[in-house]
């Protein structure tokens, strides 16, 4: 029985070949689609879950609010790890990851490059993750002071075929030798915290720092089995603020704790599970790239729509020709057969064609990946589909998409009599075309409803690449690390003025986006403390970065004082409340036992240096020249400028490597993840239109050749062909119409959701709207009317002749 189903089904596939090769490839473009956004979202969905206890792992954070200011970090303080583990039960483990600042060059033999990704971890770091050691010993590896675990890429690099154990390498500026005791594999793309290579915590001061309020390092714990989280954030964390913190915050800052809150502020940490890192984050300062679960949930939702609008286009044909074959059922029934046979032929044709589209599907994504990778930024791999929780849903989505498909003929024309049938009830009845009508607003619906949401994506990334920031990010290259010149800094500097092109630079510790370093300050006769970003700069700053001042000056060597001047922006005087706030005098502490008084000398207008998502925070300027970064402001073609910055550097600096980066660069990582999202989504949105094209195009062909002899018989009547095509047309058109509408309301909501997020963002302008419906509109018609002016132009005779 099931042979001859088979046979039936590629008889009658075979006897249509333009609409089977049409719902074929519909189902092919809209399944190869829904499988690379399945791997896409499963790589999202696993990152971390690799690691053998990775339900009892957290991270923890810190949170603070300080004269209205909300702090959520993820960096926190050397001594937090050991005492959780001596104060809080709940608590089995915790281990740290320090950062080496900065991207330090490494030396072995006359190899001489820069890494980064390089960290000071504790000696239990292997035990407590699930990073695997190849070679080497994870109980002792990181025991000893200067020792390093390099990953398989990092030791191929550097030592090639050799055996890299127990060889000596030199790390940093300040050429400190490490001893190689061990080899791990490379750190997994699904790992929220990659690494290269991994210091023994031992062998860096700052991770022997006590101090409470010195947060910079990433700090894990493992929770006891059967316990509650939350009494570890409830209780435990409240304990050690209390016991640990609050005196050191007591003696740096003049008041209590308990003061401090009063006046509404908060000092307190909380955890994140180690599975949420990656898309549940709410904290600045990641270790890694943080995802955004939003972006997995359109994707996911792209997926489910594209799958839709295949199996419209497949239900849309199916059903559409199932009044060609109602005479078909009517013999059949007339000659013995029974539904239940006739059922199974019609699921049985439909289920076929489900599985030469997903077969074909996996293919075109076996070949797609490579470049759909590139597209998206991962290292997605295709044997993620032959995982069996994977494989069995392929297997589901041929089942569902073949009854879905086959499931009205093979019910409905079945249930009708012998009789009925062969005497054309049953196609009178399917004139009224109700479901296919309600089909293709619901696919154009959906194909309209990405196209604007693509367009607002593309409107705002191109407002934060052309916004006005406040400086000029443009013609900038940032020379880093330049310690590395040692008493050559000077001499740098002077030779790079001579060459043309050159035309201002300027020594920072700083480079935008972002703020290295943020503390607490005080304006002068006030007890409430506030947060401000910091960083050093020389006299040259102001003309490199384009800034305008809004009131007094920037820093001159006409004024030797600038020593203890301070420039801010217009958030940090709305912060402190200054009315007048030059030769206003703001307080802190860097540490020593005595607080700086700093005098403001200058308010610059406030400019976008961190993410679009957030308000222009405070920030602040104070004078140095001795800083490692060289800013280089330049004209003309920067290929020409790196060459000078090279030929200079190896004249100044020749063992040393050479690092830059150009500020416009820097600021277009910022809003990286939003390109890649609107690159995908005009990719995955121009799939959804054409496979709803082709299937109005289908449909549209099957009308016209419904309606072959009417259009013979109004042609002899003297019908044009252009009233012929506006009549074939007329029907499509209407529809996508009324799609409009509801594409338009849900466009609108899914994208104002979305701008919510950023803090400068661009209104969604009823044009974006207009133009989604009008393009999606005109293509329908252009789809439509190509068969409609093919079938009007016919000759008369030809139609009539038609059957």
């Amino acid at each position: 029985m099931l042979k001859n189903y088979f046979n039936v089904a590629i008889r009658n596939i075979m006897k249509h070949k333009f609409f089977s090769a049409i719902n074929i490839l519909g189902m092919t473009i809209g399944v190869t689609a829904c499988l690379l956004i399945i791997l896409y979202v499963t790589d999202e969905l696993s990152y971390d879950r690799f690691h053998e206890n990775a339900d009892r792992i957290y991270q923890v954070a810190l949170h603070g609010k300080l004269g209205g200011q909300d702090i959520r970090t993820a960096n926190t303080c050397p001594p937090l790890a050991e005492a959780m583990v001596a104060d809080v039960p709940e608590v089995e483990a915790t281990t740290r990851i320090g950062p080496y600042f900065g991207h330090p060059p490494v030396k072995y033999g006359d190899k001489i490059l820069t890494e980064q990704n390089i960290f000071y971890v504790d000696s239990n770091f292997f035990e407590f993750f699930s990073f695997r050691l190849k070679e080497g010993d994870a109980k002792t590896a990181f025991k000893e002071p200067n020792s390093v675990v390099l990953t398989s890429e990092m030791s191929t690099k550097y030592f090639g075929k050799e055996d890299p154990m127990g060889k000596l390498i030199v790390i940093g500026d300040d050429n400190r030798t490490f001893k190689v005791t061990g080899v791990s594999e490379n750190s997994p793309t699904n790992s929220h915290f990659k690494y290269n290579m991994l210091i023994s915590a031992i062998s860096s001061d700052n991770m022997k720092n006590n101090v409470w309020l010195n947060n910079f390092m990433y700090t894990y714990f493992m929770l006891r089995p059967n316990t509650s989280i939350d009494r570890v954030n409830k209780n435990g964390f409240t304990a050690l603020v209390e016991k640990y913190v609050g005196p050191e915050f007591e003696k740096l800052m003049g008041t209590t704790m308990k003061q401090m809150k009063e006046k509404g502020g908060d000092f307190g940490y909380f955890s994140t599970k180690l599975t949420d890192l990656r898309l549940h984050s709410t904290t600045a300062d990641s270790i890694g790239e943080v995802g955004n679960i939003t972006y997995v949930y359109f994707f996911g939702a792209i997926g489910i729509f594209i799958i839709i609008i295949a199996c419209i286009n497949f239900m849309n044909l199916s059903t559409a020709r199932s009044a060609g074959r109602a005479k078909e059922v009517g013999l059949r029934k007339t000659l013995g057969s029974l539904r239940g046979q006739m059922i199974g032929q019609f699921l049985t044709e439909s289920t076929i064609y489900s599985l030469v589209a997903v077969i074909l599907a996996l293919g075109a994504t076996y070949f797609l990946l490579p470049r759909f990778n590139l597209l998206s930024g991962k290292q997605l791999s295709f044997d993620v589909l032959a995982t069996p929780i994977i494989f069995v849903s392929i297997i589901g989505l041929v089942i569902f998409v073949g009854l879905i498909a086959g499931s009205y003929p093979a019910f409905y024309l079945t249930s009708f009599s012998a009789v009925e049938v062969l005497k054309g009830k049953v196609r009178a009845g399917m004139r009224t075309k109700g479901i296919r009508s309600t089909l293709v607003v619901l696919q154009f619906g959906l194909s309209m409803f990405l196209i604007i949401f693509t367009m607002v994506v593309y409107q705002q990334i191109k407002f934060m690449q052309e916004k006005n920031l406040g400086l000029d990010k443009n013609n900038v290259l940032v020379i880093q690390s330049t310690g590395r010149l040692g008493t050559n800094k000077d001499a740098f500097k002077n030779a790079l003025k001579q060459e043309q092109g050159i035309e201002s630079l300027s020594y920072s510790n700083n480079f935008f986006p972002g703020v290295n370093n943020t503390t607490i300050f005080r304006s002068e006769g006030d007890e409430q403390d506030h947060i401000m970003g910091i960083y050093f700069a020389d006299h040259d700053h102001m003309d490199v970065m384009k800034f305008e001042m809004k009131e007094g000056r920037y820093f001159s060597k006409d004024f030797p004082a600038d020593s203890t001047s301070v420039v801010l922006n217009e958030s940090a005087v709305k912060e402190f409340g200054f009315k007048d706030p030059i030769g206003a005098e703001i307080i802190y502490n860097e540490g020593s036992p005595v607080n700086i008084k700093l005098k403001v000398v200058g308010v610059i207008k406030n400019f976008n240096f961190e993410s679009f998502k957030t308000q222009v925070r405070p920030i602040s300027i104070r004078y140095t020249e001795d800083s490692g970064n060289l800013l280089v402001r330049y004209s003309g073609d920067p290929k020409e400028v790196v060459v000078k910055v090279e030929k200079h550097w190896k004249q100044q600096a020749a063992n040393e490597p050479l690092e830059y980066v150009f500020l416009d660069d820097s600021f277009d990582e910022l809003f990286r993840a939003e390109q890649r999202m609107g690159n995908i989504f005009s990719v995955f949105s121009a799939l959804a239109i054409f496979i709803a094209s082709l299937g109005l195009f289908a449909l549209a062909a099957f009308s016209s050749e419904q309606r072959t002899k009417e259009i013979g018989i109004r042609k002899a009547m003297g019908a044009s062909v252009f009233g012929l095509t506006v009549l074939l047309s007329r029907e499509f058109t209407r529809l996508v119409v009324i799609a409009f509408l509801p594409a338009a309301a849900l466009g609108w909501y899914v994208s104002h959701e979305w701008l919510a997020s950023f803090e400068y963002r661009i209104p969604v302008d009823p044009w974006i709207l207009i133009v989604s419906g009008l393009g999606a509109l005109i293509l329908a018609w252009l789809t439509v009317s190509y068969q409609s002016i093919r079938t009007a132009r016919l000759n008369p005779v030809k139609s009539l002749r038609y059957e």
